[in-house]
């Protein structure tokens, strides 16, 4: 009549652990990455060392659930907020940028049902779509919405308004055109603003001119956006800016930023081409952190999302050393080599498993002094 303790070799905290070094060492099986860092607990600590079974990593990462990361990425966000955001001097006003992208599944009947098929005809693998806001000035994602590749992107940036950070200015791309989704973000936080391109036919009438370039307009809402949302005016305001391309083309982009004496056309024509910088982050994160194996790696429909936040938050902790190499360089963080970084944290971490723990500050110390050497000439 004794009572038994059952210690688990893999509980929530070390499966946790598991999921982010999965993100990060993407070259790896899930088990080779249990055993290089030597996550699993041993049965006795007089027990000699054993691996563990396949069959105990996915048991245990589908106890964890995705819950534990999602909250943990937001957790980090909050603490890392003073590293995340690094306001724009003309502007004073942290930039950002959201923008979409999908990865693929792995073709199980879970995630089939779970996530869907981009094409309704061709179905070779199961698509996740991802809404991402980024900060433009360090890379670093603050908020993340993710479901299957039926949802629009412009429903799943909807989900970001927790996310957005006071005096921000947010880039978007075009096909976020809607009055419903920018007028909702700019109520969602104080001093939040929105820039976007225009659209080609946009409908508009002029209402002041500030510059022959530079003006004030008034759209129309459509009859359908205002069933969706009663709440909607019949019609909104903007500021429309027209510039010309090396071939002569003319485009534009149309703004929250309505005040001209606060936000100048130069400060705001510099600003836009910032919203690439989004693009060059999910570069990052799929070609050189995930080394272009575009299928994440789990067969069910939990694991994948639980995979998915652990991808994010190793992106973001190697970011995080990069804008803090950057800080002590005092140049931008997007200067600093991601590439570079990113190995050598991946060779330092194998290293560390095995070290006494005493000796991690030094160790610490020695990367960021490497990793200085990888700053990259500052852009054109």
């Amino acid at each position: 009549n004794k009572a038994s303790i059952r210690r688990r070799r893999l509980p929530a905290q070390q499966a946790v652990w598991l999921v982010i070094w999965m993100g990060l060492q993407r070259n790896m099986s899930i088990k080779e990455v249990c055993s290089s860092l030597d996550i699993a607990l041993q049965p006795k600590p007089e027990d000699s060392w054993s691996r563990v079974a396949p069959s105990v990593l996915t048991d245990s990462r589908r106890r964890l659930d995705e819950s534990p990361l999602a909250a943990l990425f937001h957790t980090t966000v909050k603490a890392w907020n003073g590293d995340i955001l690094q306001q724009d001097k003309d502007l004073e006003l942290n930039v950002l940028a959201v923008d979409g992208t999908t990865f693929r599944c792995q073709d199980s009947p879970e995630n089939a049902e779970e996530f869907g098929f981009i094409s309704k005809k061709l179905k070779p693998y199961p698509q996740l779509r991802l809404v991402a806001l980024m900060s433009t000035e360090t890379r670093m994602i603050m908020g993340a919405a993710f479901d299957g590749c039926h949802v629009g992107e412009t429903t799943l940036a909807k989900r970001l308004f927790n996310d957005i950070p006071a005096h921000s200015l947010t880039l978007f791309d075009r096909c976020y055109f809607s009055a419903d989704l920018l007028l909702s973000w700019q109520e969602s936080a104080e001093n939040a603003h929105w820039l976007m391109p225009a659209k080609r036919k946009l409908r508009y009438e002029v209402l002041e001119k500030y510059a022959e370039n530079d003006m004030l307009i008034s759209m129309p809402i459509s009859p359908q956006a205002q069933r969706q949302n009663p709440n909607l005016p019949a019609r909104w305001e903007a500021r429309l800016v027209l510039y010309q391309e090396p071939k002569g083309e003319i485009k534009g982009f149309i703004t929250s930023l309505t005040d001209p004496s606060r936000y100048s056309l130069e400060s705001l024509l510099r600003i836009y081409w910032q919203r690439w910088e989004i693009e060059e982050g999910y570069g990052e994160i799929k070609q050189t952190q995930l080394q272009s194996h575009v299928t994440l790696r789990s067969r069910f429909s939990a694991g994948v999302k639980q995979e998915l936040w652990g991808v994010l938050l190793a992106y973001n902790l190697v970011r995080l050393e990069m804008v803090k190499i950057a800080s002590e360089a005092g140049v931008r963080a997007t200067r600093v080599s991601f590439t570079a970084a990113i190995n050598l944290i991946d060779a330092q971490l194998r290293w560390l498993a095995l070290s006494p723990d005493g000796t991690l500050p030094v160790k610490l110390k020695r990367m960021r002094d490497s990793l200085s050497h990888f700053i990259l000439p500052d852009k054109r």
